[in-house]
């Protein structure tokens, strides 16, 4: 055996030593990729719905993407992803709600327009595209409906069945669209577009099967799917697409859309089947639209849910796209063609929550006509650094707050312009808050459905609702006896053709998207209901229950929000929100954040301090951080107090 002589020695081991860390740093980079591709972080990228709505074309789709690789990509930005109708075509009459405009395959599946996605031509869908932005250094997204769509079910096309080939067979039959299309159960926003299809069927399965599985071939890495979260829940289609997804050779993050009347004890039953999901209607450029989000992440992280175990990883609530920049209007089939409507401090209090909350970063405006003010918002360190590796998220109630200029009326946050509002809310039929109805008969009077806490109250009339049965033809009342014999419509009075509707259609985030409407009575299952022995009041169309409640909600849009989270070199990091009409002065007592924080983050109460957005060193007096904030502004804090 040759010997090495001793003065090589140490040069062999500078070598060994290298190739070693070289392997080590190689399999940290692997094992950091492997987790945020199951979103070990809070997914962050672009989406063209803010600027394009439905209209956006391949050239216009790889431009903003070429664009995020140069210019967002070096700060976390790698998903790009189309947004819905992708399938549509582009051409008189065709709208957001049109029927027939749709390009389908032989299998009912929707796919690529060719003449907005020429490179999807002779079936190879948006697997040109997804080599493209995979070849810029980024991952590809699209946008999908539940179920099938209502073009394929009237052409009535075959079920392609991807584990064996060929049209799908079970007992001799070969099974088409129209076995499988539910089209009592379409989704109420779009409801000529799509309807759920019936995961008990063998052929219904095998249809949503074949959807994914195209999609993979496509090579997509980023699936957001519409129209089966919040009131239109549809849980037996999350959980088999959540399948699907995870039996894949390929990650891909799983998206929930839109999350209109979503709440935790809602999210929990899906949060682990998923990436990330919706937990507000569409969010554009208003204050109405970003004041709605306070309430909602409040209520998220104080259920725990941010980070929550997720499809092959993590979770997050997601407060829906950022519409900065140059935008778009929704629902229209104009593309980018104003700018955000949101003044600077409304932007920044935007992007703080959203940073605060551990949203989802997902930048809706053009890339090719960004400006250097949206551009270093949307890249600001701190906010992406907190976004990304903060901890102990949470709203800080021990806030005090007075009107600029005003001395004399400091009141605490739990004081300040509060009120109680009573309102039907849909939830969880296992939230324990869903259980209280109860029948209440009266002679020569319909049956009514109260809710019993409110019976026998002095201040206010109970709250009852008019049992009916459904108004059917004789063609639906045969399959009625069949699905959903026990079900009933029901009315705040008595005659009346209108019947309480579970799924309003409303998408945008201000609305008062928890309430119930009233619609002229059909038979469709958003209006059909059933009495369960445990006092819960279910809805047919998505499985959720009513409930009334007292919600704390802010008035007049006023009010103040503070946000508190951890750093993960020790620092803590406090945000104040001024939702008020008017300057105001925000305070917090450094000894208050320890009922917040675990104390080794506060071990002593001389911090540093730093303003975020103004970049200016901050003053403590007495153990006191206050500042004045701009209406509707926001003011963040880094604070080093070890």
């Amino acid at each position: 055996m040759a010997m090495i002589a001793s003065d090589a020695v140490p040069l062999l081991f500078f070598f060994l030593f290298c190739f070693f860390g070289l392997l080590f740093q190689r399999g940290s980079a692997q094992a950091l990729s492997v987790k945020q591709e199951h979103a070990h972080f809070p997914p962050r990228g672009w989406n063209s719905y803010d600027s394009f709505c439905w209209t956006v074309s391949e050239e216009e789709f790889l431009q903003n993407a070429e664009l995020v690789s140069k210019r967002l990509s070096s700060h976390g930005y790698e998903y790009v992803v189309v947004d819905y109708l992708w399938y549509r075509r582009k051409v008189p009459g065709a709208y957001v709600n049109s029927l027939g405009f749709d390009v389908i395959d032989e299998w009912g599946r929707v796919i690529p327009d060719p003449d907005r996605w020429p490179s999807s031509r002779g079936g190879k869908g948006f697997k040109e595209v997804a080599k493209k932005v995979h070849d810029m250094g980024l991952k590809f997204g699209i946008h999908v409906m539940r179920g099938i769509s209502t073009q394929a079910v009237n052409a009535n096309t075959p079920i392609l069945d991807t584990l064996k080939g060929g049209p799908y067979t079970e007992s001799g039959k070969q099974w088409l669209a129209q076995d499988i299309g539910l089209r009592e159960k379409p989704c109420v926003w779009m409801d000529q577009g799509f309807m759920s299809v019936d995961t008990d069927l063998g052929a219904g399965r095998a249809f949503l099967r074949s959807l994914y599985q195209q999609y993979a071939d496509w090579d997509v890495d980023f699936v957001k799917h519409d129209c089966v979260f919040g009131q239109d829940l549809n849980v037996d289609e999350i959980h088999f697409v959540s399948e699907v997804l995870k039996k894949l050779d390929r990650p891909v993050v799983y998206s929930l859309s839109p999350g209109t009347s979503v709440t935790p004890a809602m999210a929990a039953e899906v949060r682990h089947l998923v990436n990330m999901y919706r937990v507000t209607g569409d969010d554009w450029d208003s204050w109405a639209d970003v004041e709605t989000h306070f309430n909602v992440s409040r209520d998220f992280a104080n259920s725990h849910l941010i980070g929550a175990e997720g499809l092959k990883g993590k979770s997050w609530p997601d407060l829906d796209m950022l519409p900065l920049g140059w935008l778009t209007d929704q629902g229209t089939n104009v593309g980018p063609h104003r700018k955000c409507n949101l003044t600077l401090d409304e932007q920044k209090t935007q992007m703080t929550l959203w940073s605060m909350g551990k949203s989802p970063i997902i930048f809706g405006g053009d890339m090719r006509q960004i400006d250097e003010t949206t551009f270093n918002l949307i890249t600001n360190p701190t906010i992406l650094e907190i976004n990304t590796f903060s901890k102990n998220n949470k709203e800080f109630p021990h806030i005090t707050a007075r009107h600029f200029g005003n001395f004399d009326h400091s009141r605490s946050l739990t004081n300040v312009n509060t009120a109680d509002n009573g309102m039907m809310s849909l939830t969880s039929c296992k939230d324990r808050k869903a259980k209280g109805w109860v029948i209440e008969s009266h002679d020569g009077e319909l049956d009514q459905i109260c809710w019993k806490d409110s019976l026998g109250s002095n201040d206010r009339p109970p709250f009852c609702l008019y049992k009916r049965q459904p108004l059917l033809t004789s063609d639906e009342e045969i399959i009625y006896k069949q699905k959903y014999q026990g079900k009933f419509h029901l009315s705040v009075m008595a005659p009346t053709e209108f019947c309480l509707d579970a799924s309003t259609g409303r998408k945008q985030a201000s609305d008062v998207l928890k309430q119930s409407s009233l619609s002229p009575c059909k038979w469709v299952t958003n209006q059909l209901w059933e009495l369960n022995h445990d006092g819960t009041l279910a809805n047919s169309y998505s499985g959720l229950c009513a409930t009334m409640g007292i919600e704390k909600g802010i008035v007049n849009a006023g009010g103040v929000r503070s946000w508190v989270a951890t750093g993960r070199k020790g620092e803590i990091y406090l945000s104040f929100f001024n939702l008020n009409l008017e300057k105001t002065v925000i305070s917090a007592k450094l000894k208050d954040l320890a009922k917040a924080l675990p104390t080794q983050y506060l071990r002593k109460l001389s911090c540093k301090c730093t303003e975020v957005w103004s970049g200016k060193r901050c003053k403590i007096q007495k153990q006191t951080l206050a500042a004045v904030v701009e209406t509707h502004g926001c003011a963040l804090f880094v604070l080093n107090c070890n």
